[in-house]
């Protein structure tokens, strides 16, 4: 029994843990694997106080966005709106100036057509005058003349003002 290969493998195996007890191993591995074990759960704690921090990063981040987005909506709907009430300035401007112009030169065509009618009228007198002279020096002599010709030209004259 002593002899066989089998026994002196036990007795080696059963002296190992006799000197594995002896100094007390199992307490220092049971020790080593409690502080590997708390060192995973303390990074798993941290872990998810990370996640949890993340999280509320991305949350905060999100609704940051949504915030941004709106603002830059809002904006743009401002825009669109200052831009529309200033081409209706602008169109109403324009109206107003195209009237004016268009009340300008009807004013000036007005003043023109005044001045035509009157420059005919002075040119008509003149012709009238001019002709009115050569007839009465023709039929009127000269003391009849001047006397004729006086009377014509106050009656023009306050007839034409």
């Amino acid at each position: 029994m002593f002899a066989t290969a089998e026994f002196w493998i036990l007795a080696c195996l059963v002296a190992f843990f006799a000197i594995l007890g002896y100094f007390k191993v199992h307490r220092t591995i049971a020790g080593s694997l409690d502080k590997r074990a708390a060192d995973i759960a303390a990074e798993l704690d941290e872990a998810r106080r990370l996640r949890e921090e993340a999280q509320q990063l991305l949350a905060s981040y999100q609704r940051k966005q949504r915030e941004a987005m709106k603002e830059a909506e809002d904006i743009i709907s401002q825009a669109k709106a200052e831009a529309e009430q200033l081409a209706k300035e602008t169109r109403a401007n324009m109206e107003a100036q195209v009237e004016r112009r268009t009340k300008l030169a009807e004013d000036k065509i007005a003043q023109a057509e005044t001045q035509a009618v009157n420059d005919v009228r002075s040119a008509a007198a003149e012709v009238a005058i001019g002709a009115a002279r050569r007839v009465i020096a023709e039929k009127v002599d000269a003391g009849q003349d001047a006397k004729l010709i006086e009377k014509s030209i106050a009656e023009l004259a306050a007839k034409l003002h």
